[in-house]
């Protein structure tokens, strides 16, 4: 039987035979002391920010939402 070193090659190699390649993304710690806080700061500002309701708007019409209802 392969080792899990090598189970995860063939599978990775199977993934770039499909045409895929890997992508690292970095994002925000959620379990850090004030993320939440953080979160709602920004939120903060963007509900006093002018042209947020412009832009929910204008995301709401573009956004392709065929399958997720």
């Amino acid at each position: 039987m392969a080792s899990t070193v090598e189970r995860v090659r063939q599978h990775r190699a199977g993934l770039r035979k499909a045409g895929l390649r890997p992508v690292q993304i970095w994002v925000p710690d959620t379990k850090k002391p004030g993320f939440a806080e953080e979160c709602r700061r920004q939120s903060l500002l963007l509900k006093a920010d002018p042209h947020e309701r412009e832009t929910l708007e204008w995301l709401e019409k573009v956004a392709d939402q065929e399958g997720w209802t």
